[in-house]
């Protein structure tokens, strides 16, 4: 038996022999079971006799185990003490005394999930494992560091996690930093997480979601060591906890380990009791019904940013029916531009894009309409547009085909249960939704075809109208807010209303702010900032001692299993374009895929090529209006999309690339799967230039929004564009001279409308043919002959004589930084190894992950406070350097440059490899979901890659050696100094570079 299976070989029926209900078992009172057909598993709900912890556990047949260990931890300030204790907590533990047992964990461990969240009234410590062993040994790491911390014993993990002054000399200007502190400066610089937070302080004054769960820069340096340690212990103790486990495992084996190991023993919470009477945890509580007839917040931003948010408190968590059919209903009304709601208001002119979402998780849930690219006063009529809208679709019925179309796709999305990590860390977190409001609620967010079946049955009355009527027209409890940007000088950037100021964003000058701190310090206190960094400095560089290490529990080499076997796909010929036929099992689901060539293009046009993708389902075609084809899509298919892609080739120059057309369906809707996707891409019509204008309005946002959020991907992005040309194609297609052309048509759109329409058609004509393309199609062998019985020659004819050539010029060498309205930075040095002659095999897979979490972690993130870094190796079709919410640049640079010199010195001990080794196989053999996995094959196969790759880099993977790893280091070293540099980030931070960097602005 691999290391890989469960000894159990029928979980399920082991756990009915083991807990029936109203029994006592291994130290848990057994309180119910019952059977989840829509996840295929069986629930037991227990408790812990002794401690009082609650535990579900779902017996099913999945390999991918997981374990959750949840408290509720309503916050009672914006000091973000809740997410500095998620970070600190993992920060080292009575048993495991080492500094970051949980970065040796992903070294270390065959984990596929390993992480902690902090929500706005929860946090949660899950991991996953294909292998029960490994999942015992996290389980214990976790539990011991949220029950014993490190964090008693060392102040210094507050000061790193949390905030701490720094300076480098009396003279010096004061500072700060801190992980959670720089975190969070990258979070809140994002217009969209303001808005949010100020609704929820109209919507939820005095309670815990009024709060700013992760913390607020203004107000995280109030948080003190004592209170840290007193919210640990009045909220981390097992009476305040929730425990999932999930998978087939040894459901006795694992509740024996959890009883004996952990619940039945003293915590530092119960330690700490015995000292003193501890507090009562945070309350958590509903609040009454409130209207906000309007706020404004202000923010540093660029005028662009201007918000209008509209929120409506939508009933209480238990109402799970209403609380899915108001979800139901955001989405029918506001979810595409076709939705009847989102497009009167876009049709009124008054804003750039509109986006809502609801929710669920939460006492009371609430359902969010945001207007982005707000135009001055255009607030209250923003309600108004959506009450007026609202009123006549409850008088004259909301069209039936809208709410079918959205029932439908969320079913498909609950029978696909592809949530992008491993499913018992999404259920656990689904679970809570409901169980941590309600004891007897621990598996109602697991079940949903009762509800689903009863809302199709409501389509046939006014239920509907009658909740939109509630929840919109007659609500009692809901918010307007306007964030307003500000001018550096805390002018009005937009002239916005005058309606009554909150307490602007823009106030908080932190420079002016410890400037003014430092002043007040005597030269002794100023003394005792600089030997305090240099001691946290000292605790941050020493090394974990022998017996610290040996203390963490790991597995061998020896406990790999073989790699699971997958189907190969074969090549079928005799469709009218070739297919890729994929066997693998899909929960009677079918996907279909076409890609289409993309030689014909000329290099000029991809811009145009990435505008096309993004039209695609947003037009009429000359079938159906836009929104009928809204409709049909949404009833009829899973999902849609239209991607353009490049994909690597065997030389470095060389690329190929192609639009990717993807869909998936239930197979009982397989005619769909075929024709709405030829009738998309043969028949689109482009002559809606109100529409194409709308369009291209939200891609800008959505960038914009995008190079805020998660800079550091296109910074890579960018970076790779300098060196390869499949980069630079990319950067046409997606990227910042994707942006560049968006911008620029939308600022001259109404002379360029018309030949942008005329290149459109034409390159609809080019790229959609039978010439180059090929198909993929996963699903059962009846499906695969009905889809082709329908698709026939799928619309397509060979592409015509004169076509364009694609011809991609030399990258040209470069190191940018593009302005962002931010507080920190996202850094990328990066290149494509082949274009300095550097050659990359499996081992540099096992180099990424030492240097990713032992040196660059301890330098970048732990020394210099940023939220996250690492080293990316794609083997021979990328390297790049990263960091993330970066409080500076040059000191990154600096540590990037000594990687090599680390690399080339190190000398790991038998575990410590053996450890990288076995993370580093684990995560190249996680188990995937059946699409990804489709798309996984077809690209290897469109690539020309090698049947046995994988398994090539797999042994060279298990092939590493100590003295492999350090001959790597000289060409870490060229990397880290000939790879080119790109950063997105504050002014300030790039100005105070001297990293030799071309400026330019991006976004301010």
């Amino acid at each position: 038996m691999s290391a890989t299976q469960s000894t159990q070989t029928d979980p399920r029926r082991a756990a009915a022999e083991l807990l029936a209900p109203d029994t006592h078992v291994l130290g848990f009172s057994v309180i119910s079971q019952e059977t989840i057909e829509e996840i295929d598993a069986d629930a037991y709900v227990l408790r812990h006799d002794l401690s009082g912890a609650r535990l579900l556990y779902l017996a099913c047949e999945d390999e991918n185990k997981a374990f959750a260990i949840g408290f509720k931890t309503p916050p009672a300030d914006d000091t973000g003490v809740f997410h500095i204790l998620e970070h600190s907590v993992l920060c080292g533990s009575k048993r495991y005394p080492l500094k970051e047992p949980f970065v040796d964990l992903i070294k270390t461990s065959m984990q596929t999930f390993l992480n902690a969240m902090t929500f706005p009234d929860k946090t949660l410590y899950p991991v996953a494992s294909t292998n029960e062993q490994d999942l015992v040994n996290l389980m214990s790491v976790y539990l011991d560091a949220v029950l014993n911390p490190a964090i008693y014993t060392k102040p210094a993990i507050f000061e790193q996690e949390g905030w701490h002054y720094e300076l480098e000399s009396p003279e010096a200007p004061l500072r700060l930093n801190g992980v959670v502190l720089n975190e969070m400066k990258g979070a809140l610089s994002d217009p969209m997480e303001v808005l949010d937070g100020a609704i929820m302080r109209e919507l939820f004054s005095g309670t815990a979601y009024a709060f700013e769960s992760g913390g607020d820069p203004r107000f995280i340096p109030e948080l003190t060591y004592e209170r840290f340690l007193d919210s640990h212990a009045r909220h981390y103790n097992l009476a305040n906890s929730y425990i999932t486990l999930y998978g087939d495992m040894d459901a006795a084996r694992v509740l024996e380990f959890l009883d004996s190991e952990y619940l039945s023993a003293p915590t530092a919470a119960s330690e700490r009791a015995r000292e003193g009477a501890l507090a009562a945890p945070n309350p958590l509580c509903a609040h009454e019904p409130v209207r906000c007839e309007h706020a404004r917040v202000e923010m540093r931003t660029t005028p662009d940013n201007a918000l209008v948010g509209m929120a409506y408190v939508l009933g209480s968590v238990a109402e799970r029916k209403r609380i899915i059919a108001a979800d139901i209903l955001f989405d029918a009304l506001l979810g595409s531009n076709e939705a009847p709601v989102k497009k009167a208001v876009i049709e009124a002119g008054i804003g750039g894009n509109l986006v809502s979402y609801t929710s669920s998780a939460c006492l009371q849930p609430y359902g969010l309409i945001i207007l982005q690219n707000a135009s001055p006063d255009s607030a209250m009529r923003l309600r108004e547009i959506i009450e007026q809208r609202c009123a006549r679709l409850v008088a004259e019925g909301i069209p039936r085909d809208r709410l079918e179309a959205v029932l439908s796709s969320n079913e498909f999305s609950l029978r696909q249960r592809d949530y992008g990590t491993a499913d018992g860390v999404v259920l656990a977190s689904e679970a809570l939704s409901t169980w941590l409001y309600d004891e007897q609620a621990a598996t109602r967010a697991l079940r949903y075809a009762e509800v689903y079946a009863a809302l199709r049955d409501e389509l046939s009355g006014s239920y509907f109208e009658d909740l939109l009527r509630e929840i919109i027209l007659e609500s009692e409890h809901c918010a307007l807010v306007e964030l307003v940007p500000i001018q550096e000088d805390g002018q009005d950037a937009a002239a916005a209303s005058s309606a009554d100021s909150g307490d602007p964003e823009g106030d908080f000058d932190e420079a002016t702010r410890l400037a003014a701190k430092k002043a007040e310090m005597s030269s002794q206190e100023l003394g005792t900032i600089i030997d305090n960094v240099a001691e946290l400095r000292r605790q941050q560089e020493s090394a974990d001692s022998p017996d610290s290490r040996s203390s963490l529990p790991q597995l061998h080499v020896s406990d790999i299993g073989e790699a699971a076997r997958e189907a190969v796909p074969t090549l079928d010929e005799s469709s009218a374009i070739p297919c890729l036929k994929h066997d693998i099992p899909t929960r009677r689901l079918a996907y279909a895929m076409t890609y289409f060539d993309l030689s014909c293009v000329d290099y000029g046009e991809l811009p145009l090529v990435g505008l096309l993708s993004q039209l695609m389902q947003q037009l009429k075609t000359s079938r159906h209006s836009a929104s009928e084809l809204d409709s049909l899509i949404g009833s009829n298919l899973g999902f849609l999309s239209f991607r353009p892609e490049v994909l690597g080739a065997p030389g470095w120059r060389d690329l190929r690339p192609v639009l990717t057309v993807s869909a998936g369906a239930l197979c009982e809707k397989i005619d769909a799967l075929a024709d709405i996707p030829r009738e998309i891409w043969s028949q689109t019509l482009f002559e809606d230039d109100d529409r194409i204008r709308d369009v291209l309005t939200q891609v800008r946002i959505g960038m914009e929004q995008g190079f805020l959020m998660s800079g550091h991907q296109a910074a890579i992005a960018r970076a790779m564009s300098y060196v390869s040309p499949a980069a630079l194609v990319r950067e046409q297609l997606d990227g910042i001279e994707y942006y560049r052309f968006v911008r620029d048509v939308l600022e001259h759109f109404d002379e360029r409308k018309g030949q942008v329409m005329d290149d459109l058609r034409d390159l609809q004509r080019r790229i959609f043919s039978s010439t180059g393309a090929i198909a993929s199609f996963t699903g059962s062998d009846e499906d695969y002959a009905r889809y082709w019985s329908v698709a026939g020659d799928l619309g397509l004819s060979e592409r015509q004589e004169g076509a364009g050539q694609l011809q991609v010029p030399v990258p040209a060498p470069a190191n940018e930084a593009f302005v962002i309205p931010s507080d920190i930075c996202y850094v990328a040095r990066a290149t494509d190894p082949r274009a300095i002659g550097i050659s990359t095999d499996g081992i540099w897979k096992v180099a990424s992950r030492a240097l990713s979490f032992d040196y660059l972690w301890n330098e970048i993130r732990v020394k210099g406070g940023a939220y996250g870094c690492g080293l990316i190796c794609a083997i021979d079709r990328q390297l790049a350097f990263y960091t993330y919410r970066d409080p500076a640049i040059d000191p990154s640079l600096e540590r990037i440059e000594r990687a090599g010199s680390w690399l080339g010195r190190f000398e790991p001990d038998t575990a410590t490899l053996e450890g990288l080794i076995v993370s580093s196989v684990a995560a190249h053999d996680a188990p995937i979901k059946p699409y990804a996995l489709t798309k996984r094959q077809n690209a290897a196969y469109l690539c020309g890659m090698p049947a046995d790759e994988r398994a090539r880099i797999r042994s060279e993977i298990l092939s590493a050696t100590p003295a492999g790893l350090r001959e790597i280091g000289a060409d870490v070293s060229r990397l880290a100094v000939e790879a080119p540099v790109c950063v997105f980030g504050g002014r300030d931070a790039i100005e105070a570079s001297h990293s030799n960097l071309s400026v330019r602005d991006l976004l301010c």
